[in-house]
């Protein structure tokens, strides 16, 4: 055996021996999909009145303050539905000047006016539209994000339903559905509001210097108190902040699990630029009042201001436990839920629905190898032995690489596997057949299976090339079973211009450097 032989020989089985390392024991190591170990399909609904709402009422809180700026004081302003508000009451003295603050709200929104100083604000239905489908898109890559950082494999998050506001979530193999369903439909929307006063234990007690009324530009947020002795359970409080946040988690560059000072699980968040800049300015311009944190309109600390603070702070409480740090992390980084969740259908695929497409599947596979088997020995007899030996090591190689790139095996993928398996046949015929011609024309048998290797190379390199570039294509626009399908092809399509090409020259080499062979069984 000459030394390039020997080399090549290694090579292969170094080759084989790393693809069957990366994918033993194959259940543990290959990650399968919803298809075929079960997993949970949820079908949710984004309530996209509450960004309607959330927009409407972040808009007629600044335009409020816009008008006490000017020194306009209407009798009231109020929300008027999801995507409209109303003012009631301008005096008629100010109503040209209250006629020019409004211009700088309407490009947004249309302006109807009626009797006694009543103006109602609409939001253009344009921007209703745009609105509504923003939402959806935010909550859509929202989701994506919590459910990758969750590890689950190959999961699908889609847009669905006639109206257009559905999102399917499928979830292969989770351990934890109700975790996981928590996490996904938790609006984790965080904001930092100055507290006017409190906290009291009830809420008549705070609103009592104020006659029992919440002031237009206040809200009352509950929260937990700290001061409890230990073993008991914390008590709820309650704060009077003001409606409009001085940061909110849009400004959150990222989160982590921590511990506060008092060594009890905390989550610290970094602010971005913008978020900095303004959290700069709302802690300077109000140094000893308290900052109320508030996640999801609760209350989680109210600390003092005791300088200005830039773009760091901390989320702690005595309630907290490691697992509920964590994820509230995750739901941070992931960003904010700009609207709330439903669940429409819960469905959840059991294991022996796997059990029996694996079974299937590894029938299929295994029955159309057998014909293909049967095939190559009685057409090209011995020769078939060297294209069931190249097929064999291109599935090992096929399951090795997968396992190494962390890939997920569906049923479409076992589709990839036996087209797979149809594409090494393919590769092997034209190289048996060139080899046939080249006997026929009187070549020695090294001659004719060098000239066969050589001419054919480059049209399986060729039609390769065109299959993988529809497997891109595949991969770019298709969804979940179809880019797992797209995945196992383009795997098993480069894993076979390795073995029809080089293992399979190199067994006649082998077989060729061994004794002196007149003719060739093909």
């Amino acid at each position: 055996m000459d030394k390039n032989l020997r080399w090549r020989t290694l090579a292969i089985l170094a080759v084989v021996g790393l693809s069957i390392w990366g994918f033993y024991p194959p259940a543990k190591k290959v990650r399968r999909g919803l298809d075929i170990q079960g997993g949970v399909h949820l079908v949710l609904r984004v309530h996209t009145d509450d960004a309607l709402k959330l927009e409407t009422e972040t808009t007629m809180e600044r335009f409020r303050e816009l008008l006490e700026e000017q020194g306009i004081t209407p009798a009231g302003i109020e929300a008027d539905g999801a995507d409209r508000f109303k003012v009631r009451g301008v005096p008629a003295g100010q109503d040209a000047q209250f006629r020019a603050a409004a211009n700088e709200i309407q490009t947004s929104y249309n302006r109807d006016s009626g009797s006694g100083g009543e103006y109602t604000f609409s939001l253009k239905p344009n921007l209703v539209a745009q609105l509504r489908d923003e939402t959806v898109d935010q909550a859509l890559q929202s989701i994506e994000r919590r459910v990758n950082e969750l590890g689950v494999a190959e999961p699908i998050v889609a847009r669905s339903g006639a109206g257009g506001d559905q999102i399917i979530v499928q979830l292969p193999g989770i351990a934890e559905p109700e975790r996981a369903k928590a996490i996904i439909s938790s609006t984790a929307l965080l904001e930092l509001k100055l507290v006017e006063d409190g906290p009291a234990s009830t809420r008549e007690a705070l609103l009592q210097s104020r006659n029992g009324m919440v002031p237009s530009n206040m809200e009352v947020v509950p929260g937990t108190s700290d001061a409890v002795a230990p073993g008991e359970r914390p008590e709820t409080v309650y704060y009077l902040v003001r409606k409009v946040a001085s940061v909110t988690g849009r400004d959150l560059r990222t989160a982590k699990p921590s511990r506060d000072e008092l060594n009890r699980p905390a989550v610290s968040f970094s602010l971005n630029q913008e978020g900095a800049r303004k959290f700069a300015r709302a802690t300077g311009e109000n140094i000893g009042r308290r900052l109320a944190i508030v996640l999801d309109g609760r209350v989680q600390s109210a600390p003092v201001i005791e300088g200005r603070i830039f773009d760091e702070g901390r989320i702690s409480g005595g309630s907290f436990t490691q697992q509920e740090v964590q994820d509230l992390s995750l739901v941070l980084r992931s960003g904010a839920l700009p609207a709330s969740l439903t669940y429409l259908e819960e469905r959840t695929v059991g294991p022996s629905l796997g059990a029996d497409s694996i079974r299937a599947g590894v029938i299929a596979a295994l029955g159309g190898l057998a014909l293909v088997v049967l095939f190559l020995l009685l057409y090209y007899r011995l020769s078939g032995v060297n294209a069931i030996v190249s097929m064999v090591i291109n599935l090992l190689v096929l399951l090795g690489m997968m396992a190494y790139l962390d890939a997920t095996m569906t049923l479409p993928g076992v589709a990839g596997f036996i087209l797979t398996i149809g594409m090494g046949v393919d590769s092997n015929v034209l190289i048996f057949e060139r080899i046939k011609e080249e006997l026929a024309a009187q070549r020695g048998v090294k001659q004719a299976i060098g000239a066969a290797f050589d001419r054919v190379f480059l049209t399986i390199l060729d039609t390769h090339v065109a299959s993988l570039i529809s497997a891109a294509f595949l991969f770019q626009f298709g969804t979940g079973p179809i880019r797992g399908f797209a995945t196992t092809l383009s795997i098993g399509l480069l894993s076979n211009v390795f073995t029809s090409v080089f293992v399979s020259r190199t067994v006649f080499d082998l077989v060729l450097s061994r004794r002196r062979v007149a003719s060739l069984s093909i």
